[in-house]
């Protein structure tokens, strides 16, 4: 990994909450300054991972983040690594920082920026939970992701033995960092599509809790998804065998915990 642009924006927040935004980006250069605009209307730092993007797409972020400087930290990759590969390398930017909490939100378009604040709200009051985005789409959704989602739905109620993740694929979520960079360091994760869904059953099965809030999801007409219909839809079959039989070493675990909650 290479800093290509590293800005000094400070952690904000309390002694004990100190968040920052947290962008994934490759390629998104028609989207991404509408984002990062929409971000900074909120008095949260930014910090922006560049994926071995284009030069074109690069340029772009440079000129962000010199524009921004105060707020904006631009890290770049030096090749393209994958989504899962670029939140992990934020994730620990971020904690050299001397943030505490990371919210991640897709560079796209998708999601709606204004939500942060009450990402954030719940996040300070529960500083231990992964505050989960749950999307209420609009028309513009494609019918087959819809039947995908759910797909993945299912399993991950299996993966866990509960129904605490409404949406595993959802890239708008709060992360405790103290939680979620141990886990990355020391369990192999997905550096692709598969990321969002195997890192939050790893951290369910650790014991972290989820809170669910609802969010509105968009695809943009002219949006740029990097998702590949058999190779990921490969990496995610796997992904789905590799927790099933993790799930199954740890089901007495699992079913102690569920027990637990019942007769508590």
């Amino acid at each position: 990994m290479t800093d290509a642009t590293m800005t000094h924006a400070k952690p904000s927040g309390t002694a004990d909450f100190r968040p920052v935004v947290l962008v994934p980006v490759f390629n998104h250069e028609r989207a991404i300054g509408a984002m990062v605009d929409a971000i900074l209307t909120h008095p949260v730092p930014c910090l922006l991972i560049d994926d071995g993007s284009s030069e074109r797409c690069a340029a772009v972020l440079r000129d962000l983040a010199a524009t921004h400087a105060d707020r904006v930290t631009l890290i770049r990759l030096d090749r393209n690594q994958g989504k899962g590969a670029a939140v992990m390398a934020g994730f620990e930017a971020a904690l050299r920082a001397g943030y505490t909490h990371a919210l991640q939100i897709d560079a796209d378009g998708q999601h709606d920026a204004g939500c942060i604040p009450a990402f954030f709200d719940v996040a300070q009051r529960h500083p231990d939970a992964i505050v989960c985005g749950t999307p209420v789409y609009d028309a513009s959704v494609p019918r087959g992701r819809l039947i995908g989602r759910y797909v993945t739905h299912v399993w991950v109620w299996i993966h866990t033995l509960s129904f605490a993740i409404r949406d595993s694929m959802c890239g708008l979520r709060v992360y405790p960092l103290a939680s979620v960079v141990p886990l990355v360091r020391t369990q192999r994760i997905g550096h692709r599509m598969e990321f969002d869904t195997e890192v939050i059953v790893h951290l369910v099965w650790r014991g972290a809790p989820v809170l669910n809030i609802a969010t509105p999801v968009t695809y943009p007409i002219d949006g740029v998804s990097h998702f590949r219909m058999w190779r990921d839809n490969v990496r995610i079959s796997w992904m789905h065998t590799r927790l099933f039989f993790g799930m199954l070493g740890r089901l007495p675990t699992l079913v102690a915990r569920k027990l637990a909650r019942k007769l508590a």
